[in-house]
């Protein structure tokens, strides 16, 4: 989006004004639509400035700027090496505590670009100015101290503003940023929003016991996981499984934050006591057995116990990959509530095409290029220690899949997959051994897989899809003694 001059609004210029709106809103997630009583507040605006400044005709700003993904939205933005002034525009009165609320959020989105924010509100039919101060007091303002803003503002950021918001900056992991989730110094996308009050009305409405929310890894399924346990955990019992690994980040949460308990759960594990809680929350449940599962329900359904899943979409992956299938299990629960997560923040969209198309490469649509994706290829154990430590002494963290891992003595920084699938990382390295392979339906498979995945097995297949997913920026991939899949890999990033 480039900035305007919203002082441009007669007749004509409103057209044109429109038309270009459109043209730069091109790739937002909805049509950008103007209604008359955003012309006419703009107008007001507009005039106002015109009273106090003598070349209002050149300030410049970004309209209706939404940031990709997370769909947070601003009326009026104008950034400069300074600072950065917001302006938001109300038609009509609306109360000061939401007006403030706005503010405070947009703030908090807009501290990511390290500048000190001024904020402001316009209220259109009562001709009401306020301000925000840096004290978080919402207090009536004038136009003579806006303005004086806006000419202190010398050499303003004119290029594509999207360029300046980084959508990971705003998902947080309770995992990874224990400090911000327990001090409640994050916020929900919308579509997170959504998803926990349909929850929370089924809940509180006693119409449905089984809900659950899914999405590819990045989409902030844990943060809105955690997040609603917090809520409900303030005037009822709550617990939460966690299924997989126990990392020392959520051991800590544990003893933080003692209104709710977690229990640190593997596929088979011995289910605990919920006698006392009125919710359970299940966070990985794609790694969960079918056995504990039905345990889960025969218990909710005798007891009326609300059972809340969060866990992995993995249409990517093979079937024959995934164990158990426990997200088909899930499915069938009776009356089961599914939500779907689909925007995905924490990864950007080249690495999510190019893990998507290695897990199948004839099924999903390629990209022209991908440079954030490293590929290499070694013929023996010297080889792959010397590119394994290449990558990691530049910023690449080792994913280590055991059941592939190939020497004992060798000393090599890494993390377990169980336990790196739980994190996420700026960038990420993983091998794939001889014996990988693609089978005739193009998906990616592993000859060391069992025939037939049990509650208990996991594939390597399945190891990487997750633990490649749990990178920010960039991936690299190191094959093994396999030429076969190395080629398919190199078409891929060739294409």
């Amino acid at each position: 989006m480039i900035p305007i001059n919203i002082y441009a609004l007669t007749r004509t210029e409103k057209i044109a004004f429109i038309q270009k709106l459109e043209k730069h809103m091109s790739k937002r997630t909805h049509p950008l639509t103007i209604k008359k009583w955003e012309i006419q507040s703009l107008k007001k605006f507009s005039e106002h400035l015109k009273d106090e400044m003598e070349h209002s005709v050149t300030i410049r700003f970004y309209y209706s700027f939404l940031i990709p993904k997370l769909g947070k939205e601003f009326d009026l933005l104008r950034i400069s090496d300074d600072y950065v002034i917001n302006i938001e525009l109300k038609s009509r009165e609306v109360s000061d505590e939401k007006i403030k609320k706005q503010l405070l959020q947009n703030r908090y989105y807009l501290a990511s670009l390290g500048k000190t924010v001024k904020s402001y509100t316009y209220i259109s039919n009562s001709d009401r100015l306020l301000r925000l101060t840096n004290s978080n007091k919402l207090i009536e303002s004038n136009w003579g101290k806006l303005c004086s803003d806006l000419e202190k503002q010398t050499i303003c950021y004119e290029d594509h503003i999207e360029d300046l918001f980084k959508e990971e900056n705003y998902l947080i992991s309770p995992f990874t940023d224990p400090e911000r989730f327990l001090s409640r110094d994050y916020f929900l996308t919308f579509q997170q929003k959504d998803i926990k009050y349909h929850i929370l009305k089924n809940i509180h409405t006693n119409s449905i016991l089984f809900q659950g929310f899914t999405g590819l890894p990045g989409t902030g399924k844990t943060l809105l996981l955690y997040d609603i346990a917090l809520q409900l955990s303030a005037k009822q019992k709550v617990c939460i499984l966690h299924f997989g690994s126990f990392p020392e980040e959520l051991e800590q949460m544990k003893h933080r934050l003692k209104r709710i308990d977690f229990y640190s759960c593997h596929s088979n594990s011995v289910l605990p006591n919920f006698e006392e809680y009125s919710v359970i929350f299940v966070d990985e449940g794609h790694q969960m057995s079918i056995t504990t599962l039905k345990e889960l329900e025969k218990y909710a359904i005798q007891e009326k116990k609300y059972i809340i899943f969060s866990y992995d979409l993995e249409d990517a992956i093979s079937p024959n990959e995934r164990a158990s299938h426990i997200v088909d299990t899930l499915k069938v629960l009776p009356n089961f509530e599914e939500y779907r997560l689909t925007n995905r923040i924490r990864m950007n969209s080249e690495l999510s095409s190019f893990i998507h198309c290695m897990m199948n490469a004839t099924k999903y649509h390629r990209r022209s290029d991908y440079p954030s994706v490293s590929l290499s290829i070694s013929n023996n154990i010297t080889e792959t220690e010397n590119l394994l430590n290449y990558y990691i002494t530049n910023g690449y963290t080792y994913i280590k899949d055991e059941k592939i891992h190939f020497w004992e003595d060798k000393k090599i920084t890494s993390v377990n997959a169980s336990v790196g699938i739980c994190k996420e990382f700026n960038k990420v390295v993983m091998l794939i051994d001889s014996s990988f392979l693609y089978d005739a339906d193009g998906y990616l498979r592993s000859a060391s897989s069992p025939v037939e995945m049990s509650d208990t097995n996991t594939s390597t297949v399945r190891n990487l899809f997750h633990g490649l997913n749990r990178a920010k920026n960039a991936v690299a991939i190191i094959v093994m003694q396999n030429e076969a899949v190395f080629s398919t890999l190199l078409s891929l990033l060739q294409q």
